[in-house]
């Protein structure tokens, strides 16, 4: 009877069913090697022989194994310099960039604060129309902003779609009666705020932290119409104009031994393999550490009640 009753409440697949699945099996093989391939050619092509990528060998696997252009990374003071600024960058946004979205939409998910629907729709305001481009410029340059590192950190330190999640998620998680219970107890707005609020609020935490340090990680268009010091770029301009201009002139870096300039001349066309290797890595290190906080705060307001 058991035996009957496990082959009774099995689903049998139909013919239509099985085309189906094989379909989606291909097509998703298909996307999987289309999104897998780019990553593989570039780490294969930034660890073969240099000879090997100027000549077009490199197809999958690497050919040979050469770590020069790591190395010649390292060891570049403009490169390597790109490097730590938008680190730097990174990590001042993404401190400055959070504390100010948390307390901000803290402060607009109260129901005491007066007129918090209109400044919300002030701030939304801005997600639908802009200043533009040269305005903003105008703004950063009157400040004194331009060619210093706070043109990279303020003009996208606070995020308006960021700032609107946090308002959400503390509307639908932190009860007004957790604060008057707190209030009676005598917490002030700020004791509450950071020993009741933020320990409260991880998923979101995770949410601004990662979007703010992503964004700013992979950002090149504020670099690029506001530094003029090649000091001062990020990563991502550095790599920037190896890879439109298709070259890279070491004899620009004071200080560096000729020999080494002469090597790195050589193999200037595997540069931008090994860049694009080193920028890839922080978003894929962070990732898998907030993956589980991420996912919880992206799906803030899907599910109601």
């Amino acid at each position: 009877m058991a035996a009957k009753s496990r082959t009774a409440n099995r689903i049998t697949e139909t013919r239509g069913d099985k085309r189906l699945n094989v379909t989606l099996l291909v097509v998703l093989g298909a996307f999987s090697v289309s999104v897998l391939y780019p990553l593989i050619y570039v780490i294969s092509a930034s660890l073969s022989e240099t000879s090997a990528v100027t000549s077009g060998e490199v197809w999958l696997f690497p050919i040979g194994f050469s770590t020069n252009a790591y190395t010649a990374v390292f060891e570049s003071p403009l490169l390597f310099r790109s490097i730590l600024n938008s680190l730097f960058y990174a990590g001042m946004v993404i401190a400055i960039g959070t504390f100010a979205t948390m307390a901000g939409g803290y402060a607009l998910s109260r129901r005491d604060l007066p007129g918090r629907n209109l400044l919300t729709f002030a701030f939304m305001i801005t997600m639908l129309f802009s200043g533009g481009m040269i305005p903003t410029y105008l703004v950063v340059r009157d400040l004194g902003l331009l060619n210093t590192v706070w043109s990279m950190i303020l003009p996208g330190a606070v995020s308006v779609w960021q700032l609107i999640i946090s308002r959400a998620f503390f509307s639908q998680t932190i009860p007004h009666e957790l604060l008057e219970s707190a209030k009676m107890d005598g917490a002030s707005d700020f004791t509450f705020f950071f020993k009741v609020v933020l320990p409260l609020s991880v998923p979101v935490l995770a949410v601004n932290m990662l979007l703010y340090g992503v964004t700013t990680w992979n950002a090149f268009f504020n670099g690029l119409i506001y530094l003029t010091d090649e000091e001062l770029y990020p990563l991502q301009l550095a790599m920037r104009n190896i890879l439109v201009q298709n070259t890279f002139d070491p004899a620009k870096m004071a200080g560096v031994d000729p020999t080494k300039i002469a090597e790195m001349q050589a193999i200037a066309g595997k540069l931008k393999y090994a860049l694009i290797v080193i920028a890839s890595i922080p978003p894929l290190l962070a990732y898998p550490f907030v993956q589980k906080h991420f996912v919880k705060g992206m799906m803030i307001g899907s599910v109601k009640g």
